[in-house]
């Protein structure tokens, strides 16, 4: 499979291939590093990076697949968090020079929860000052830019997953919405996204020192966010407003997704439904991709 067509599949059909040996983790990996290196410069959706650490765990996680080990639903999976949540060895600035300097020495329970399930970290994903803004810009990491248009704003706080999820930068992001800080930029990147029922993904540290923000999915299907709720959700010892008891599945891999409700019901998404991507540009100028719509139209 060609880089570019890793890049736009989604992790629900990723995991199988992985499982299959038809790709490796590795290949998956090479192929978003490419994708970040390639247009990061010009959409500005990640702050930070540790690739070496990425190509690593992709090796490793090959290797558990050629053993025959038992292996996870996000196995070999890349994932970005938003720079307001702590992963361990990765700067934790929360878009603000006070915090510039900060090294995260632990995880937050969702993101070990994805690490545990397969899932590995690419790196941060930017979000304005604290996340006090629905624009995607910040007086440290600079202006996030939407993919479809660099004159037009990603929305926010979720600026970073948003326009990494549209632009092919992985298939999997995790963004944090307390009034709209996914939903607002998910829209704008015509991509999906969703804020769970407070309490459901558990939260520690909280982002802002308040109970609003929850954190979610950013993705380019439905499935992909289902997989990823899945795995973040359920009751955790550090956030004792976290809803018990954990959720039942909410991935049906495909032609159905249950999604447990707060309340104790479960609502089925009918499909898989596969948002809109992004034109497939193999040489993205590293100034802008403002013509983008201009030089295709060829929807993948």
């Amino acid at each position: 499979m060609a880089n570019d067509d890793l890049c736009f599949t989604p992790a629900t059909e990723l995991a199988t291939l992985v499982r299959d040996k038809s790709v490796s983790p590795l290949e998956i990996m090479d192929a978003v590093i490419g994708r970040i290196e390639q247009v990061n410069p010009a959409v500005n959706a990640f702050c930070h990076v540790d690739f070496d650490r990425a190509r690593d765990g992709a090796k490793a996680a090959e290797k558990s697949v050629m053993r025959g080990d038992p292996l996870g639903p996000m196995h070999g999976m890349p994932v970005s968090i938003k720079d307001l949540a702590a992963v361990n060895g990765m700067r934790f600035c929360g878009g603000s020079h006070i915090y510039a300097e900060r090294i995260a020495t632990f995880d937050a329970p969702m993101v070990e929860r994805l690490k545990a399930a397969g899932a590995i970290v690419t790196g941060k994903t930017t979000t304005p000052e604290f996340g006090w803004k629905a624009i995607g810009d910040s007086p440290l990491t600079g202006i996030t830019r939407n993919p479809w248009s660099l004159d037009h704003t990603t929305g926010g706080s979720s600026a970073g997953a948003s326009a990494a999820a549209a632009a092919g930068l992985g298939p999997l992001h995790q963004g944090g919405d307390g009034a709209g800080s996914i939903r607002v930029p998910a829209s704008f990147c015509g991509v999906f996204g969703m804020k769970p029922t407070f309490g459901r993904v558990p939260a520690w540290p909280q982002s802002n020192g308040d109970n609003a923000a929850a954190s979610g999915p950013v993705t380019r299907t439905v499935g992909d966010a289902a997989l990823m709720l899945s795995v973040m959700a359920g009751p955790h010892p550090l956030d004792n407003t976290s809803l018990k008891p954990a959720p039942m599945t909410m991935s049906g891999g495909c032609k159905t997704a249950s999604r447990d409700f707060g309340s104790g019901g479960a609502a089925t998404w009918a499909a898989c439904v596969s948002i809109r991507k992004l034109p497939r540009y193999a040489n993205a100028p590293r100034n802008g991709l403002s013509s983008l719509a201009q030089r295709s139209r060829t929807w993948r």
